[in-house]
């Protein structure tokens, strides 16, 4: 580049352009003067056959009728399909959880009665520290639940801190 304000496509500019012969503007198309676009009376295009008007009619609600029973049945089906989605997803519920309803209230834990001689004692307590000490009325191995395993941590910290 010797020039600073040559253009990039200065050598382009001095190429020959040759315009093909095939392509050409066209005249422009003269209208006569007494051409007009419609006639001067329109009536003869307004032909209905109105012997096709009731076959049409009956087509058309017919149609219609038939669209309406589909639309029930689809949303019948998609109503059954909605709640056999939920009726699983409560089965799947109730067995990681049994009683639980997602619209009913929180669970509450019931008392239940039984036929075994600590139950009728009420207060259920039994005379051994451990867990695994027999009790003293059934003699039955009674399990440590994680309450009970929090009580007893809870109980160490505090005798180990007084």
């Amino acid at each position: 580049m010797s020039g600073q304000g040559q253009s990039p496509y200065a050598a382009a500019s001095r190429a020959p352009l040759i315009k093909s012969p095939s392509l050409h503007v066209p005249a422009p198309v003269e209208m006569p003067p007494d051409i007009h676009p419609l006639p001067d009376s329109v009536i003869d295009y307004f032909v209905y056959p109105f012997t096709l008007e009731p076959h049409i009619i009956t087509l058309e609600s017919s149609r219609r009728a038939t669209l309406a029973a589909h639309a029930v049945r689809r949303e019948a089906y998609l109503r059954t399909r909605e709640e056999e989605k939920e009726r699983r997803k409560r089965e799947a519920l109730k067995r990681i959880a049994p009683g639980f309803e997602p619209q009913g209230g929180l669970l509450v834990p019931t008392k239940r009665f039984s036929t075994d001689l600590h139950a009728d004692n009420g207060s259920g307590s039994h005379s051994g520290s451990g867990p695994d000490t027999p009790d003293t009325q059934g003699g039955h191995n009674r399990t440590k639940s994680v309450m009970d395993d929090l009580v007893e941590h809870l109980a160490k910290l505090e005798s180990g801190s007084s």
